[in-house]
């Protein structure tokens, strides 16, 4: 077997044929059918979209190839505990249908943060924008790096221009697209690669021995862990962060995001709302189950032979396009599931672009135009900022390439900013006393503490202080002479690194939401006056209505629908 496998003739003819439907699909919805030309067209599809097609559009969105590679390579060298994320899978959507999506979808705001404005200022407002902005600026590089990083290993590409080709294209179908093309896009991505991971799934059952050989082999491996409930917080995988943690990464990450919300408010009633969310809580789950089996069927094939420390992949998350190209019974398959990574990646990218358009168009240039602004040109204002922030993709993939795994990447730099933003909004929606002070200096509070410790242990890493360390790995029956070698899974350099830079990334969101809403609620304590506005009853979740006196609420209509 040679170090570096590749492409067949027959998987690059499916790739691209794969990757051809997303250019359709901008140049239809761009320069036939309705034309994307008004803003309202662009951004909500007018209003007649189906839930299901939603439901499967945020599964593309969130199944990215972040989850897809960054899934199996946690099985693979950490065990099972991540897999306990399904409860929170379920919680998440609860909280979403009763809590959050209420008040959005009643409100039918332009813009997300704009209900941030009308419970407590524009400030806030701009703060949440911000942070969105902030948040998307970091995670579209990773987006985009994943893809190229599994293009490389089966071309032998450079990076960095397959990096440039995938921005290329899906500037070119989001700008021409806009959501009915992103939406469409993301409906095929989805099916394609949930078929092609489920195809991969039973053959490599199959080749494996059986559900019995591997599951057996993942036990000797010490990967079975499903109830850690240690409470120690410097532990990578415990159940408290994959459920408690996990559930805060997703109310930020879907829950509250403008992308989500774009999505949700497209549909013509609140039933289709539902049908929705429950479309994503199942396609998802489905999604996390195949790919975790994936990552016990790796290493069933790797137990003996690990390609990462024999030096035949060089990261981690490349172990998964490596075992379809090491594999090779079946033809295509491997074309077919990188195209279906790069097509979940575009997915990702796309809705971040379009749902930023959005955002910064809402919220620092709208108010800046005169009323007689056309319609046409503020298309043309969007469709800019989907270029300026695919360019800004591009050019941070060159730092992304020096940090860690992307699943771990991805999650940690999300509570950065997911943490402040839920915080803020969770406080405006359930504690009606928190006033504009607490909101707007909770989140900057939020911000930076959780910036120091996000970015903090990221410096550690980079330094090579802090190593998270993986369970047994062994060289012992490869084909040349390799040390066998069992890593014990704690964290290296405990003695010289603070504790605070130790903890899990599974619970920096939460730090985020914790510090948010316990400086909020202090310094509305400090700042409160008995002449602060009465909070809108539509501006509270449902769920805390029974629970407020007619005193601390006002009863009418806040927006004129």
């Amino acid at each position: 077997m040679s170090n570096t496998l590749h492409f067949s003739w027959i998987d690059y003819s499916l790739f691209g044929a794969t990757i051809s439907i997303n250019l359709i699909i901008g140049i239809y919805y761009g320069c036939f059918g309705t034309k994307q030309s008004t803003p309202e067209e662009y951004l909500y599809g007018g209003k007649k979209m189906k839930a299901l097609p939603i439901g499967m559009s945020l599964t593309a969105s969130y199944a990215s190839g972040i989850i897809i590679l960054g899934v199996p390579t946690e099985m693979y060298l950490y065990g099972t505990q991540y897999i306990m994320c399904l409860i929170a899978i379920i919680l998440f959507t609860m909280a979403l249908i009763y809590i959050y999506l209420p008040v959005y979808y009643k409100l039918q705001l332009p813009s997300t943060y704009e209900y941030l404005k009308l419970r407590f200022d524009p400030n806030v407002q701009k703060l949440a924008s911000f942070l969105y902005v902030l948040s998307t600026v970091l995670q579209m590089p990773i987006i985009v790096y994943v893809p190229a990083l599994v293009l490389n290993q089966v071309t032998g590409l450079n990076i960095y221009i397959i990096s440039l080709l995938l921005c290329i294209v899906c500037i070119f179908y989001t700008t021409l697209g806009g959501l009915k093309g992103v939406v469409l896009s993301d409906t095929i991505q989805i099916v394609i690669l949930l078929l092609t991971i489920s195809i991969i799934v039973v053959i490599g059952t199959y080749t494996s021995g059986g559900i019995a050989t591997i599951w057996n082999n993942a036990y000797s491996g010490e990967r079975l862990e499903f109830f850690n409930m240690s409470m120690d917080p410097t532990v990578r995988q415990t159940f408290w962060g994959a459920v408690v943690g996990m559930i805060f990464m997703l109310i930020g990450t879907l829950g509250l995001n403008p992308s989500t919300i774009q999505r949700f408010l497209s549909l013509p009633t609140y039933r289709d709302v539902k049908i929705s969310a429950l479309t994503f809580a199942l396609t998802n789950s489905f999604s996390k189950i195949i790919t975790a089996w994936i990552g016990l069927i790796l290493f069933t094939k790797y137990m003996d032979c690990d390609p990462l420390t024999a030096g035949k992949i060089q990261r981690a998350d490349q172990l998964l396009p490596y075992y379809l190209l090491d594999v090779g019974n079946c033809p295509g398959l491997s074309g077919l599931f990188v195209a279906g990574v790069c097509g979940t990646a575009f997915s990702a990218l796309s809705t971040g672009m379009n749902t930023l358009s959005l955002t910064v168009y809402e919220d620092f240039i709208k108010s800046r135009l005169p009323d007689t602004t056309s319609r046409e040109f503020i298309n043309k204002i969007l469709k800019g900022i989907v270029l300026i922030s695919g360019t800004l993709s591009f050019a941070f993939i060159f730092f992304i390439d020096k940090l860690g795994g992307v699943l771990q990447m991805s999650v940690s730099f999300q509570g950065i900013t997911f943490g402040p933003l839920v915080g803020i909004t969770t406080m405006g929606m359930l504690i009606p006393k928190v006033n504009r002070h607490g909101a707007f200096w909770g989140g900057i509070v939020s911000m930076v503490l959780t910036g120091i410790v996000i970015f903090g242990s990221q410096v550690y890493v980079l330094m090579g202080r802090v190593e998270r360390a993986f369970k047994p790995l062994s060289t012992r029956q490869c084909d040349f002479n390799v040390t066998y070698a069992y890593i014990p899974c704690h964290l290296f350099g405990l003695d010289t690194v603070p504790i605070i830079f130790q903890i899990s990334y599974y619970f920096h969101t939460l730090i985020g939401v914790l510090i948010t809403i316990i400086a909020g609620v202090l310094i509305t304590l400090i700042t409160r006056k008995k002449d602060d506005p009465v909070v809108d009853r539509d501006l509270l979740s449902p769920l805390v209505h029974y629970f407020v006196s007619t005193e601390d609420v006002r009863q009418e209509t806040v927006v004129s629908l």
